[in-house]
């Protein structure tokens, strides 16, 4: 669904010219800096650390909006069901909560640029969000309906890649073979229906998601079958 607690704009603050951050940088590792002077190098070095972030997540949304595969299946399904899916609502922002992006059915898709750590990351985080927009527009989602939620999250993990094997490794540190896959898309969902406002704790995500389980999980749509 969608993540709160992340700006939609990216700050940017007036920039010391290149000799005054230079003297800057130079006195904060010597010691030499004032109080005042060093606020303002940690606020530029903030600033200009998160413009990096924000450069490297966009760049990595775009390379995969052009070259990836089920990025570009999920873009030519919606907008068969007329929707739309370019740059202008798949946004990076700075995210204070731990997930990686979200959805919402009036802004779009954004990536928590402060989160994902690769370009395959950025993949796995638009499929999902992108399988939440195609269950937007099929299905007509209320999202604060648990059932409706629960089911479209067990779709988005199944489906999205993030479940993949060599994800739980690398990016879970999940090292279980036997019935993974199923495990992590249920986890996942778990954990995300938990943080739906109409939810009273894990014990009732879980038994709402264990309640969809068996007619999601097994709703592949639109792929003929899970993505490898």
């Amino acid at each position: 669904m969608s993540a709160e607690g992340a700006s939609s704009s990216q700050d940017k603050p007036e920039l010391p010219s290149g000799f005054t951050w230079f003297r800057m940088l130079a006195a904060n590792y010597t010691g030499m800096i004032t109080d005042e002077e060093r606020e303002i190098f940690n606020n530029v070095a903030k600033a200009r650390y998160d413009a990096s972030q924000c450069k490297s997540c966009e760049s990595y949304r775009n390379f995969n909006l052009k070259w990836s595969p089920i990025i570009n299946f999920m873009k030519d399904n919606i907008e068969k069901l007329g929707g739309e899916v370019d740059p202008r609502n798949i946004e990076c922002v700075k995210c204070t909560e731990t997930v990686a992006g979200g959805f919402n059915p009036d802004h779009g898709i954004m990536i928590c640029q402060n989160w994902v750590q690769s370009k395959t990351h950025v993949e796995d985080t638009i499929a999902h969000e992108l399988i939440h927009m195609y269950d937007e527009l099929k299905f007509n989602v209320d999202w604060f309906n648990l059932k409706h939620h629960a089911c479209s999250e067990v779709r988005a993990s199944n489906l999205s890649g993030e479940c993949r094997m060599m994800n739980q490794i690398v990016r879970y540190r999940q090292f279980k073979f036997v019935r993974a896959h199923q495990e992590c898309v249920r986890r996942r969902a778990i954990l995300s229906v938990t943080g739906n406002p109409n939810c009273k704790d894990k014990e009732e995500a879980a038994r709402v998601v264990d309640q969809v389980w068996d007619s999601c999980f097994n709703d592949t749509r639109p792929f003929d079958e899970i993505y490898p």
